[in-house]
């Protein structure tokens, strides 16, 4: 198919499939002696990808990452995608019943609670609090805390973000660059929360493993990433000790 039968079928723009291909993510099948590009099934499967990952708020330079990766899984990948999806999907349910009864409030129709004008908003609740405050202490915790209270919308999809990324390359070596890279992102954004030293960020990581409860939520995003995040912080504290 050429660029513009492309464009019309996905929905996009011509300009923004040149620009895919500039920057390296959508390299056409083949480019004709005129200055055609020229996209097979394979580029359009591609294509999905990419628009998938771009409505599931990724950045081009973090998808680009992905999709070349050599432990790249398509059906793997595609699986994640519809666990996430599914999963913005009640959020998104879950605040449209607010929006809705919160119009109906407004109107005099029904009576809300407090609680309820929130819900949805809760990102406070930590069910592994008592071990972290046995582990480093009450202060540590309650700056935390503190800090969770005043976290904005922006920084939950951030939050997400990071566990996504990190589930997509969680087949490759902890220490590999890629891997380094991604936990030094989850590592600087821990440290919006709160005060975390190198050797809080291992431990940490040692109970994403130890604690079925973190296990369970965190492989949520990807089979096996609860041991690829222990052992890419153990590996990014190890080097930056140094």
């Amino acid at each position: 198919m050429k660029v513009k039968e492309v464009a019309d079928l996905v929905g996009i723009s011509v300009r923004t499939l040149h620009h895919y291909d500039e920057i390296g993510l959508l390299i056409p099948e083949e480019t004709t002696e005129a200055g055609y590009r020229i996209y097979s099934e394979s580029n359009l499967e591609t294509l999905q990808q990419i628009l998938f990952f771009k409505e599931l708020g990724f950045p081009l330079k973090k998808i680009k990452e992905i999709i070349n990766s050599p432990s790249f899984d398509r059906k793997e990948t595609l699986k994640l995608q519809h666990k996430m999806l599914l999963e913005e999907k009640r959020r998104l349910d879950k605040m449209i019943q607010t929006i809705e009864k919160t119009i109906q409030h407004s109107k005099g129709e029904i009576q809300m609670s407090n609680q309820e004008k929130f819900e949805g908003f809760d990102f406070s609740h930590n069910p592994y609090e008592q071990e972290a405050r046995e582990k480093w202490s009450d202060k540590a915790v309650d700056e935390a805390n503190e800090k969770a209270k005043n976290m904005t919308t922006l920084d939950q999809e951030r939050f997400n973000e990071i566990y996504r990324s990190l589930a997509a390359i969680r087949n490759l070596p902890p220490e590999s660059k890629e891997a380094q890279e991604g936990i030094k992102e989850w590592y600087q954004f821990l440290n919006k929360m709160g005060d975390y030293s190198l050797e809080m960020f291992k431990g940490l990581g040692q109970m994403y493993v130890d604690d079925e409860r973190f296990t369970k939520n965190i492989d949520q995003f990807g089979e096996g990433l609860a041991k690829f995040m222990r052992d890419a912080m153990a590996a990014f504290a190890d080097k930056n000790k140094e």
